[in-house]
């Protein structure tokens, strides 16, 4: 008897992506060069994550897209409904069980001799890849190394952090500083010396049995709401409120919240430990149960890969 053939290779391992109504692979997928998405950041995003086969909140973060998207004034090609279908024949495609996965609105491009953005028709892109951690292994289990940005965040007076965006010029200048400090990542602050975010994340402080996160000047992050919600699930008491830099500095612990990783423990800030220096109780705890919960299915879309 002759072996059986190997089962073909999936043009999709690497990630699947929706482009001008048709699914590619990741290796395939192309924007036009006279999108404004490309050529001004004129675009809105959002990214849902999927963990064990099941979206995680993913209803939260297409409504948060559709706000995005009315909020700058972009039109959606799609229903909410036909966009979260999309999504998941990108992953279905991959055959990804945990996925990061993106939906971009763009402006597209009027016509040539117009600059009129009213003159242009939205484009939607989307695609699925392999998850996407914002701190390697190493990095999750002792915690990372935080730059206060000396970069002021772009103020919300001209980019509204509420709507997903990709103005990250601030950020980039941010991250840069870090690593010329000797760290890892960066956080920026409003011109009032308060903390805002940083690039892909938003921050919590705590002492004690008090949660800090800051109240303005931030994308008002999903993972940060569930952050919210699993402090009350355990009678952590938490509050949204201006916090100075120097907070963080002075903090029991810090640690932040992003769709790429969850809950992350910051033990260094500026070259100085954190607490005792390594991830502090009520950090283990959160992150512990926050993952905990999505293994059992909490906010858990579940993927039909038939």
């Amino acid at each position: 008897m002759s072996e059986s053939a190997p089962p073909p290779e999936n043009p999709y391992a690497a990630g699947a992506a929706f482009v001008d109504g048709k699914y590619v692979p990741m290796a395939e997928a192309r924007m036009p060069i006279l999108d404004w998405g490309f050529l001004h950041s004129d675009c809105t995003y959002d990214v849902v994550h999927v963990w064990k086969g099941r979206f995680f909140r993913l209803e939260d973060h297409l409504e948060r897209f559709e706000r995005s998207a009315e909020g700058l004034r972009l039109p959606l090609p799609h229903t909410r409904e036909a966009i979260g279908e999309i999504l998941s024949e990108c992953v279905r495609l991959a055959r990804l069980r945990d996925a990061y996965v993106e939906m971009i609105c763009t402006r597209g491009w009027p016509p040539v001799g117009s600059r009129d953005p009213r003159d242009a028709e939205s484009r939607f892109y989307a695609f699925a890849v392999p998850f996407i951690w914002i701190a390697d292994e190493e990095q999750r289990k002792r915690g990372l190394h935080l730059i206060v940005s000396s970069v002021q965040r772009i103020p919300p007076q001209s980019v509204n952090p509420v709507f997903k965006n990709f103005h990250w010029g601030d950020f980039t200048r941010g991250l840069f500083e870090a690593f010329e400090r000797g760290g890892e990542t960066a956080v920026l602050v409003d011109g009032a010396g308060n903390v805002t975010e940083g690039p892909g994340f938003n921050i919590f402080v705590v002492n004690g049995e008090r949660v800090v996160t800051p109240d303005a000047g931030m994308l008002e992050g999903i993972t940060r709401r569930t952050v919210m919600e699993l402090c009350e699930e355990c009678g952590i008491a938490l509050e949204a409120a201006p916090l100075p830099a120097q907070a963080l500095r002075e903090a029991e612990e810090v640690f932040l919240s992003s769709t790429a990783g969850g809950i992350v423990p910051i033990t260094r800030v500026d070259g100085q430990p954190v607490g005792g220096g390594a991830p502090g109780p009520i950090t283990g705890r959160l992150r512990d149960l926050y993952w905990s919960k999505q293994e059992a299915g909490w906010h858990g879309t579940p993927i039909d890969y038939s």
